[in-house]
């Protein structure tokens, strides 16, 4: 009898677990952040002390927030949203349990070794090969518990969100594993199964693909399902999701050459890069236009709704970085933005703007719900998180463009005798005053995370684990 009842009801443990995590790592990358923009501005901040210099921290800033607080809030959403839309419990619960415990063992290996320097010095895939074989096994088992779910399912149709997510899984497996074949030598050193411009070519598949799947086709996922659910409407156009996904799975896997410019990869394929980041402004706005059009007919919404503001506007940045990604792929920008802070300005306006939003639109709808709130402790918290973040946003990056633009017109400006104009140590003076804005900028966005933080614990801690029935009409 109680095996029943227990599959009458949702499996939400895994979901509560990440959801959680995700806030704690949310914080916890932010703050690096903050720090090793802070040794940008003030070089001997942090002096004498080899594991807090700016060269370890940096890479763990990006695991952080990428992996730690990206990911965990990916496998709540998925493992929520795959319930939801099939109508039944999580395929193999305790391999869910699994998957939580060896991401977050994953995340405390990178937390260990990135600081003591243990590094294959590829970005964004600097972990090394045993952590790498952990990475592999936890991506499998969550594999497993994903389309295990999908293949259970009550319900015929496979709701779009569910087609995100599954190509998300199945990309990020094939991006790790290929972009992580290399030859151990020594417990936590390796060198690349790759050599030379192979290298550089296979890093830069597996590193744009890493923004073009792990930081945006999942989170697509969350937008589909969590906008209409938040806005209490259809989304706008079913048909257009369809042609927006195979558009956008297609055209993201060739862009990854157009980091490499200007550099010892063959020409034809830096121009193939370029034209592939081209084609792929029209399914990235696709996407956008079609989350932001659910709202007709409840713009009014927005007044009220802070949830959904952050839902909402964080397609507005996913929109503005995907039309300033291609056109920074094109070869004559690139020739001023390459090496510059404009770079750098342009990830964050999607790693704050889209991601950042989109992720805290996504667990304040999610955290009431799992610990049996009818809304967050906190509305008006909700509402000042929104403000402070979307302010830190547009100082960080606007700072950056400035800065980045700046930068490449000092490093190219030459004399009548053909002589530089400026000296590379001029252009770092004059990017300073950049620095402290953008300093600024990330404090801000912390602050936002922390009051998020004290928001979620007062909700979990007044509230209590519900269970939810799966319906029984499908």
């Amino acid at each position: 009898m109680n095996s029943i009842v227990s599959n009458a009801v949702y499996d939400d443990k895994a979901v509560r677990q990440f959801s959680v995590m995700a806030v704690v790592w949310g914080v916890v990358g932010m703050l690096v952040g903050v720090i090793i923009a802070s040794q940008l501005t003030w070089p001997e901040l942090i002096n004498g002390i080899p594991w807090l210099s700016y060269g370890r921290l940096r890479p763990l800033h990006t695991n952080a927030v990428i992996f730690a607080f990206g990911g965990c809030v990916l496998m709540a959403s998925s493992f929520y949203v795959v319930q939801r839309t099939c109508q039944v419990r999580l395929f193999a619960g305790k391999l869910a349990s699994f998957v939580f415990w060896g991401w977050q063992a994953v995340i405390v290996a990178a937390a260990i070794t990135l600081p003591l320097g243990y590094t294959t010095g590829k970005e964004y895939s600097e972990l090394e090969w045993p952590i790498d074989i952990l990475i592999a096994v936890v991506w499998v088992a969550y594999a497993v518990v994903f389309f295990g779910t999908l293949a259970i399912r009550r319900v015929k149709h496979i709701y779009v969100a569910n087609w995100f997510f599954a190509a998300f899984i199945i990309t990020v497996a094939l991006l790790h594993i290929v972009n992580s074949a290399e030859v151990p030598a020594g417990w936590m050193k390796s060198y690349s199964a790759y050599a030379g411009v192979q290298d550089a070519m296979v890093q830069w598949w597996y590193g744009h693909n890493a923004v073009g799947f792990f930081l945006t086709a999942g989170f697509l996922g969350m937008m589909y399902y969590f906008i209409p659910k938040q806005a209490e409407r259809p989304v706008y156009s079913y048909r257009l999701s369809i042609v927006h996904f195979w558009a956008l799975i297609f055209t993201y896997m060739w862009a990854g050459p157009h980091h490499l410019h200007y550099t010892a990869l063959p020409d034809w394929t830096q121009s193939l890069g370029m034209v592939f980041s081209l084609i792929l402004l029209a399914p990235s706005w696709g996407g956008m236009i079609n989350g932001v059009m659910t709202l007709s007919g409840a713009w009014h919404k927005l007044r009220d709704d802070p949830v959904l503001r952050f839902l909402i506007v964080s397609l507005s940045f996913y929109g503005m970085s995907t039309f300033e990604g291609p056109m920074m792929a094109i070869k004559t920008v690139n020739s001023l933005s390459h090496y510059t802070d404009w770079t750098i300005g342009h990830v964050h306006s999607g790693a704050l703007g889209w991601v950042g939003l989109v992720s805290m639109g996504t667990l304040y709808y999610l955290i009431p719900r799992l610990f049996g709130q009818k809304q967050m402790y906190s509305i008006k918290a909700i509402e000042i998180h929104f403000w402070v973040c979307t302010i830190g946003i547009v100082l960080y990056i606007a700072a950056m463009w400035i800065a980045g633009v700046m930068q490449g017109l000092m490093w190219r400006a030459i004399n009548p005798d053909g002589t530089l104009t400026y000296t590379f140590v001029e252009s770092v003076k004059a990017t300073l005053p950049f620095y402290m804005v953008r300093v600024a900028g990330g404090v801000l966005y912390l602050g936002g995370m922390l009051i998020m933080a004290w928001n979620v614990w007062k909700t979990a801690s007044t509230g209590h684990v519900v269970e939810v029935r799966i319906p029984q009409h499908a």
